[in-house]
């Protein structure tokens, strides 16, 4: 008997069937048709058989769509199945986790009501931008961190007294683990960023150790890279070697990718929890054990 069926979104196609092949998993696709109006008709590929069901779908842009494809196949997946487990590489909105200003929305505790509501299980998300938003779901909900495979990833390039940089304070504890990980140390810059705004600046003095030294700038998610790019402006006037940038989400909305490396990065790194040029690290092995 099959002990697993995983389903891809049409967002995530090439990381669920490697989560499948992982799995030793019955895979299908899903068939994604969108009518001139917007609308978007989805039709699974073949009849999932009795099993538990992993579906499979990122929530990067446009994300308000991949959002209601995604509770779309689920609700469909409970027709053959009552446990369904929701893996989302990405989660949207997971920034919107509490009332920063008066009046807004905490878009997170929404999304997290429509999962339960559809009936998934569990859920799993692969470095949330904010554990905090986990603890709105009413239902099983594990965060796997990517950091690992980013540091394998890094151990192979032949780096020149490598330093793991944080581009924020709330970054601390990733470019930490980070930085164990690559046996090295590591340090963090401090910024402040105008809520209204959204422009950031970097407030850090001098700082001689990163003199001669190859930088990894290690963030969670890259957006339009506007803090990456402050970031590497700074780092760059205190005489340091090469930049690169790790992160586990590139969304880098826009001409951001090319603002970045012009800014004097040498190559940013990322993993496929949302495809793209720079997704070059493979996440479906940190899924798959937690999964079995």
């Amino acid at each position: 008997m099959i002990k697993f069926t995983v389903i891809g979104g049409n967002a995530s196609q090439d990381l669920a069937k490697r989560l499948a092949k992982k799995l030793k998993a019955a895979y299908i696709r899903t068939e994604l048709k969108t009518f001139p109006d917007g609308e978007n008709k989805i039709t699974f590929s073949s009849k999932p058989k009795k099993s538990k069901i992993i579906v499979v779908q990122s929530i990067y842009p446009p994300v308000d769509s991949n959002l209601i494809q995604c509770l779309s196949i689920i609700s469909k997946a409970k027709q053959f199945s009552s446990n369904v487990i929701a893996v989302i590489p990405y989660m949207g909105y997971a920034r919107q986790d509490k009332e920063f200003l008066l009046g807004e929305v905490v878009t997170i505790q929404v999304i997290a009501k429509l999962f339960k509501a559809i009936g998934a299980t569990k859920i799993i998300v692969v470095d949330i931008h904010s554990p905090t938003g986990l603890k709105y779901f009413k239902i099983s909900a594990k965060n796997v961190s990517a950091v690992s495979e980013l540091v394998k990833y890094f151990k192979k390039l032949k780096l020149r007294k490598p330093l793991v940089v944080s581009p924020d304070s709330g970054g601390k504890n990733r470019a930490k683990e980070f930085a164990r990980l690559l046996k090295t140390n590591y340090i963090t810059l401090k910024k402040q960023r105008n809520r209204k705004t959204g422009k950031v600046r970097i407030v850090s003095s001098n700082l001689k150790e990163v003199i001669g030294k190859d930088l990894i700038l290690v963030d969670d998610m890259i957006n339009t890279g506007g803090s990456i790019i402050k970031a590497t402006e700074f780092l760059k006037k205190q005489k340091c070697q090469r930049v690169f940038v790790a992160c586990t989400h590139a969304l880098l909305v826009g001409n951001a990718e090319r603002k970045i490396k012009k800014s004097g990065v040498s190559q940013i790194v990322s993993t496929n929890t949302i495809p793209g040029n720079t997704s070059i690290v493979d996440v479906s092995n940190i899924v798959a054990n937690t999964l079995m």
